[in-house]
């Protein structure tokens, strides 16, 4: 009896905090939304399909709305000229993102370009990197054959699985050939390749990342509940990020091994211009920063497919 008159009490003063956060919040000048129940927010209208959930409840309170997910207060901006509006115009003003808890695994919130503060030194520093190294016409220009082979590679194989009349699994296929095209230009080896060890335990640890980023987590909903990490999540996604590290830390060690031999001719991949800079100035560019750069690098294809399961 005592066990369940504490569980009431704490149910009663979940939905109190609740009342007395929507009265106090009604102060401030947000967009028109639903009705909120106590603690769960939206969360339940939104439901298992978001994005035909999203697009009903925009019908009927406009292009832009307020939702609550849980004790989070969302924005959703549904037509292409608010998001041009707040995209273009205001960027800055929106520019630093919401943390999914997952991510502070490692410290890699801390660490990791998306989730850096806008602006600070070490984001413009990383970001510097990436647009001069990855994004810059020049690169993308001497990658386009690379990018036209895989495309056709991909293509082949649906082809292959017409003929036989057999069933094609787009997820997988793209998936294929995103970690085929990225592994080249950032190593210069194959990650879609079933034949290297390496590339299976990469594809292994980014496939059990896709499935803890694909479950719900309290505590992006409820923050007071983040710490306890309830549900294991930020936990196992330490112990993968960790995995993902000591991979990168094979590799590395491998590619400075190579580069020490007087015949060694540079790949001018990613990798090979980390390690150039790291060398030019290896305090600013220290290889945990390294590592968590190629963590951001490599799973920033697949963010999108873990974004979709996480709702």
């Amino acid at each position: 009896m005592d066990a369940l008159s504490g569980f009431f009490c704490l149910v009663f003063f979940l939905v109190l905090v609740q009342a007395l956060y929507s009265i106090t919040g009604r102060t401030k000048k947000l967009p028109p939304g639903p009705p909120a129940i106590p603690i769960f927010g939206n969360l339940f209208q939104v439901g298992d399909k978001p994005h035909k959930s999203l697009a009903k409840l925009a019908n009927t309170h406009g292009d832009m709305m307020t939702l609550k997910l849980g004790q989070k207060t969302t924005i959703v901006v549904s037509s292409a000229a608010m998001a041009k509006e707040i995209l273009q115009k205001h960027d800055a003003a929106f520019s630093n993102r919401t943390i999914p808890d997952a991510f502070r695994a490692l410290q890699h919130h801390q660490l990791g370009m998306p989730w850096l503060p806008f602006s600070t030194s070490t984001w413009r520093y990383l970001r510097k990197i990436c647009n001069l190294e990855i994004f810059a016409s020049q690169k993308l220009d001497a990658n386009q054959h690379l990018r036209q082979r895989k495309v056709e590679q991909l293509v082949a194989d649906v082809h292959r699985s017409c003929c036989v009349g057999e069933a094609v699994d787009i997820g997988r296929a793209a998936f294929k050939t995103t970690l085929s095209f990225m592994s080249n230009t950032i190593f210069s080896f194959d990650l879609a390749d079933s034949s290297n060890q390496t590339a299976q335990e990469f594809r292994e640890i980014v496939q059990a990342i896709k499935q803890e980023f694909g479950k719900p987590n309290f505590g992006d909903f409820f923050p007071f509940l983040r710490n306890l990490d309830l549900q294991g999540i930020r936990l196992r996604t330490t112990i993968l990020f960790g995995k993902l590290m000591n991979l990168f830390d094979r590799v590395i060690d491998k590619r400075l091994e190579l580069r020490k031999m007087n015949d060694y001719v540079s790949t001018n991949d990613f990798l090979d211009t980390l390690l150039d800079i790291n060398e030019d100035n290896n305090e600013q560019l220290d290889r945990t920063l390294i590592n968590h750069l190629l963590l951001v690098v490599t799973l920033s294809p697949f963010k999108l497919l873990f974004l979709n399961q996480v709702c």
